[in-house]
């Protein structure tokens, strides 16, 4: 691989979450728990670690405006229309697998 400028790298991050957030957006019949189980972060983490990263550069954010950031709309209207309730087995993954947010 060539040499990277800190601008190119910073840009294909950028692309990058931006394609994954899209992917999520488009995907809304895979739960936050699913992703839990099997990636250990969700929706509202990528929520969380953008809230950081503003807060970090100065940019105050609530938690309610980040989430509508990676949800595309807010977070309440994205839970009616395509949050159900979770099955016992991804319950039980969950709690095994995360005790402190069981």
């Amino acid at each position: 691989m060539g040499a990277m400028s800190d601008e190119q790298r910073r840009d294909f991050e950028a692309a990058a979450f931006r394609r994954l957030v899209g992917h999520l957006r488009e995907r809304s019949d895979v739960q936050n728990i699913d992703l839990m189980n099997l990636a250990g972060f969700c929706r509202n983490c990528l929520a969380n670690w953008y809230r950081e990263a503003a807060e970090g550069a100065g940019v105050t954010m609530d938690k309610d405006e980040a989430r509508e950031i990676i949800y595309g709309m807010p977070y309440e209207a994205w839970r009616a229309r395509h949050q159900r309730e979770a099955s016992e087995e991804p319950k039980a993954a969950f709690a095994h697998s995360h005790p402190k947010h069981s």
